[in-house]
């Protein structure tokens, strides 16, 4: 019997909510056939929005407003009603009566169901219980909702249907809506810090290319018709950003979406949010004062405080942040001394004696090993915040050479619980050593690595022209926006994640 009741309970679900939608649209046919029809009305000329009105009461109180709002709850009591309208600041009760909307327009009205978007004008009052209300004199129907909204006792709990429907997401939970308002405070804030505290200038640059570069990943492609050309969608604005300041545009920046054609979880999406920026005459550790500045600030804006929150452990972000070379992670965590390894073969034998596979180790260089084991040990230990500096020059193809050590570059990457937030470079710009570096990613990229950075020589051209001494950094927007709104996931501040379809 049990049995029986589980099969048939979806069912049931179902049939209910195609009888809900064929009342409604019964609905929507009468108020058409009254000449009444909601989708041929343009235009509600709203002068006030209910967070505004519950702030400022004092000053609006008997005041005749007009608001739209969509229709979240009905009380019927005889001749009046209460009805809650949700608008972009929130929700405000409207107090209907037969006698101020005539009884015609109150017999209409009751028709109207939850979800259904309304017009209104009327009083601001207060009610005998205290609360701040519309007492309406004009109401008009909007919009008509022929699909009905999820119950408020159960909402939309399923997160594959949240993401797949945002627009009921943000109608139903409110505290998405709020996630969202706060992405755009992010996104402005880093923008205004940076034009006008710092003096960049807000540039663009393509996203379709015919050669993907500024990072190792793998494209998506695609084919431009009228070129007959095969294209490739950016996975990093570097190399063009960099063409910029060899051109003269000193400090420049760009944000704006990245794509990538690999895999998906809590971090990554295919389509994401990146920041880059580069600073004639700069060098690593500005790009260092930045990023704790950017963070800092966005920090002390959204909350008045450097210490934020996440999943239930606190972050300081104050300046200064914590340094740590590379090699000296996998020593502490690792075991593995990379000062007493200098040569290749050494390094295998360690990698080997740490779980890398010996066939695939016999490909790798010292630096490769490096990298591999900070990887593969380290990261998930890096709390931070804090700078990893001293990144082999194997996986650095952009940066410039330490010359204390020209086995390691001039580089960091930002972390904050143990994710990579940000990445900067002193960026290299001798254009004998970048060629030699990318014929070196294109033959790792002919030999089966599409992760391998291509040749670009026309960014080759651009560096024998003459590019400055620079700093280059690059944020990842969207894990600064999980970390500072306590999201879950990257596809909880994303507003229409990447989903596979039905």
């Amino acid at each position: 019997m049990s049995e029986e009741m589980n099969t048939m309970t979806p069912q049931t679900e179902e049939q209910e909510h195609s009888e809900q939608v064929r009342i409604r649209r019964e609905k929507l046919t009468k108020l058409q056939d009254m000449g009444r029809n909601p989708f041929l009305i343009e235009r509600w000329d709203v002068d006030h929005h209910s967070k505004d009105i519950k702030d400022n009461f004092e000053q609006v109180e008997g005041k005749f407003v007009v608001m739209a709002g969509r229709i979240m709850a009905k009380r019927q009591m005889g001749k009046a009603s209460f009805v809650d309208i949700q608008d972009k600041q929130g929700r405000i009760q409207c107090y209907v009566r037969q006698d101020a909307i005539t009884p015609e327009e109150y017999e209409v009205f009751l028709t109207y169901d939850l979800g259904d978007i309304i017009g209104i004008k009327g009083e601001v009052f207060k009610t005998r219980h205290g609360e701040i209300s519309i007492k309406v004199k004009e109401l008009v129907l909007l919009s008509k909702s022929l699909q009905p909204l999820p119950d408020k006792w159960h909402g939309l709990k399923d997160q594959d249907m949240r993401y797949r429907q945002r627009y009921v997401d943000l109608i139903v939970n409110p505290e998405v809506r709020d996630t969202f308002i706060l992405r755009s405070k992010i996104i402005h804030e880093v923008k205004r810090f940076l034009e006008e505290e710092r003096g960049f200038l807000e540039v663009d640059t393509p996203i379709l290319t015919t050669i993907a570069g500024g990072a190792n990943a793998r494209p998506f492609s695609t084919h431009h018709n009228t070129l007959d050309i095969d294209m490739k969608m950016r996975i990093s604005n570097e190399l063009f950003l960099k063409r910029l300041i060899v051109g003269g545009l000193d400090r420049v920046y760009e944000m704006g979406k990245m794509f990538r054609n690999e895999g998906m979880d809590r971090n990554h999406n295919p389509e994401f949010t990146s920041m880059e920026l580069y600073q004639a005459y700069g060098d690593m550790d500005d790009m260092m004062d930045i990023t704790e500045n950017v963070f800092a600030n966005v920090a002390k804006v959204l909350y008045g405080t450097t210490v934020i929150e996440y999943q239930g452990k606190k972050f300081d972000l104050q300046p200064p942040w914590q340094r740590l070379d590379m090699a000296q992670a996998v020593k502490k965590w690792v075991g593995v001394d990379f000062d007493e390894i200098q040569t290749d073969e050494e390094a295998r034998k360690a990698a080997i004696a740490h779980g890398i596979d010996p066939e695939e180790a016999e490909t790798m260089t010292r630096g490769t090993i490096i990298a591999e084991l900070f990887e593969e040990h380290c990261e998930e230990y890096l709390d931070g915040p804090v700078f990893i500096t001293g990144h082999p020059v194997e996986i650095s193809p952009l940066a410039k050479r330490d010359p204390k050590d020209p086995r390691i570059t001039r580089r960091f990457e930002a972390y904050i619980n143990t994710w990579e937030v940000a990445n900067a470079f002193s960026e290299l710009n001798d254009p004998i050593d970048q060629y030699q570096r990318f014929k070196d990613q294109q033959a790792q990229l002919e030999g089966g690595d599409d992760e391998a950075h291509p040749m670009d020589e026309d960014f080759v051209n651009a560096l024998e022209v003459g590019l400055p001494p620079t700093g280059g950094l690059g944020i990842g927007i969207d894990r600064m926006i999980i970390l500072m709104t306590d999201s879950p996931s990257i596809r909880d501040i994303i507003l229409f994640p990447t989903m596979k379809p039905l």
